[in-house]
């Protein structure tokens, strides 16, 4: 495995040793690293000395069930710290095939504004990279250009790849990868990387891998039995089934029968339309529809829980995948609206943009408040989704996300931290995932550590900062791992397998607590490279205005105290 380096000014490539300092590191760990030894961390996130980052973790390239997932670094420019956005698909798989612990890419391409002339797809192979111009992919939208894109470069290739979004260097842009089905999908939504992406002149990098193999492993036969473990107790988790039938949408009565389903632009916890949205009624749609439709699909290859779906309409055409809670919540809940389909049809034309539908469905609910649009009303919440596409002043506003829009449109209560939006667990009502958003490196992100799972009083904030903090570990280390956070079902019951799989895939001597080692290495180099930004302990704190006003139904406020959350990290 080896680090590549592309100047996108020169067009140069590097293949260089892995340093000895990074050499057991993966994914979001190895993107702390590279970023804190690299990256100035008062650099302009749009400027020529942020750096954009791919890395595979630790485990990708052998599809090990649910741990194949590439990870996404850089500066963001929505937070203004280290950000790391990771996704499922092949783009990790083929890096990993084709021996690329990371792929640094540095400066940026001189010119003014990107015309057409000036956009570029980067194609790696085994044979080296090279910079292309692509001006008839300018302005194009994800489906068509990356449909342009396989036909030129064939149907085997891995694309990660912007969309208009990350072409006018809107902040809550994101970065689209192929999943198992060559549809551009699985987007490294968060922190506006995609934006980092438009401003070094790349509209998508093609990873071909043919000719390739998998990474070798040090001792095959330890590997195998390690996998059987694994797969073995990943199937047999009753998670798993319950992840496999309802996919990701099934936390959408979870959440609602906790008071902690974000309703209406944060004002409330409880949905009355929450069965409408619910991961039983999708089930159950999709199944009637037939057609395009399908409740359980996998993202990538060999993945044994299959939590993706594919929502077709009611004639069983295609509209978009995958339909996951995240959206459902903020631009469904959150914006007042019970209807699938109408939700469906906006998260198709948010991924057409290359953007997040989080901080997009945080942004009109801004937009709700500001009287821009009534809730409920999906026809204009479609309307301005076509101002983001024609680039008009609000377009761009929204483009920015939540933090932005709050900003221009004069609203106080605004669902974000380090300008990054919420995601669909409302921290007042599930309080741990509320310190998680306070007190990661990257900013509101459930993904850093979600505790809605834990057997504890949600609303009791004396626990909440221990729970936060195990799971902040754990994600971090599986990060690094390039592992879902579902295969976390697998791991848990028998904890030995992360350090037998490493082990036999690199000859690594490595002590049981591996997994919570590398969690904590990465969580210090983030904190650390955030300190150099600039951010203090006043960073590591929900709104105020969450800390007073009361969240129906529990009329609860978010009252875990300053001194729990500033010790998060003393462990």
């Amino acid at each position: 495995m080896l680090i590549w380096r592309v100047n996108l000014e020169n067009g140069k490539l590097q293949r260089e040793k892995i340093p000895e300092a990074w050499s057991r590191l993966g994914g979001r760990g190895l993107l702390a690293r590279i970023m804190l030894d690299e990256v100035p961390p008062r650099c302009e996130p749009l400027g020529p000395l942020n750096r954009l980052l791919f890395s595979p973790g630790l485990l990708v390239g052998h599809m090990l069930s649910s741990c194949d997932r590439i990870s996404v670094g850089g500066k963001s420019p929505l937070t203004g710290g280290i950000k790391e956005a990771n996704a499922g698909g092949t783009t990790g798989l083929q890096m990993a095939c084709l021996g690329i612990r990371a792929l640094v890419l540095e400066d940026q391409v001189a010119a003014s504004g990107h015309a057409k002339t000036d956009w570029r797809v980067l194609h790696v192979s085994a044979g080296g990279a090279r910079l292309e111009p692509c001006a008839d992919l300018a302005g194009l939208g994800v489906a068509e250009a990356a449909d342009k894109l396989l036909r030129r470069y064939g149907d085997k290739v891995a694309l990660a790849l912007i969309g208009p979004a990350g072409e006018m260097g809107l902040w809550a842009a994101g970065i689209q990868n192929l999943d198992k089905d060559r549809t551009p999908s699985r987007i490294a939504a968060r922190g506006g990387l995609g934006a980092v992406m438009g401003s070094k002149g790349l509209k998508a990098i093609v990873f071909d891998a043919a000719g390739c193999g998998k990474p070798p492993i040090a001792d095959p036969d330890a590997f195998k039995e390690a996998q059987k473990i694994f797969s073995r107790n990943l199937v047999d988790h009753p998670q798993t089934g319950l992840y496999r039938d309802y996919g990701t949408a099934a936390m959408a009565l979870t959440c609602n029968a906790l008071g902690g389903l974000p309703t209406r632009a944060f004002s409330s916890g409880r949905f009355e339309g929450a069965e409408a949205i619910s991961g039983e009624h999708l089930r159950e749609e999709l199944l009637a529809r037939g057609g395009a439709s399908n409740p359980t699909h996998a993202c990538m290859p060999g993945c044994a829980i299959r939590c993706s779906n594919h929502f077709g309409d009611g004639e069983g055409r295609s509209v978009v995948t995958p339909l996951e809670y995240e959206t459902i919540g903020l631009m469904g809940s959150n914006l007042g609206i019970a209807d699938l389909d109408t939700i469906a049809r906006m998260n198709a034309v948010v991924n057409d943009l290359g953007l997040d539908t989080i901080d997009l469905g945080a942004a009109l609910g801004v937009a709700c408040r500001a009287g821009l649009m009534a809730f409920g009303d999906g026809e204009r919440a479609l309307q301005l989704l076509d101002e983001i596409r024609r680039g008009t002043p609000l377009g761009r506003v929204l483009g920015h996300g939540a933090a932005m829009t709050g900003k221009v449109l004069g609203v106080l209560q605004v669902p974000v931290v380090k300008g990054q939006a919420m995601s669909a667990y409302e921290p007042r009502a599930i309080k741990g995932t509320g310190v998680t958003y306070a007190t990661s490196p990257q900013g509101a992100d459930h993904t850093a550590g979600n505790t809605v799972r834990a057997k504890c009083d949600h609303l009791d904030p004396s626990v909440q900062a221990a729970l936060s903090r195990a799971a902040q570990i754990s994600m971090a280390g599986y990060d690094t791992l390039g592992a879902c956070i579902f295969a976390g079902f697998g791991f848990a019951v028998a904890p030995e397998v992360v350090p037998a799989l490493l082990h036999a895939r690199y000859g690594w001597d490595v002590l049981p607590d591996i997994l919570q080692a590398l969690g904590k290495e990465t969580l210090a180099m983030e904190r650390e490279f955030n300190k150099r930004a600039g951010f203090t302990p006043a960073h590591d704190r929900l709104p105020e205005w969450m800390t007073r006003e009361q969240l129906p139904p529990h009329n609860s406020v978010f009252d875990v105290s300053e001194d729990d959350l500033d010790g998060v990290f003393d462990w």
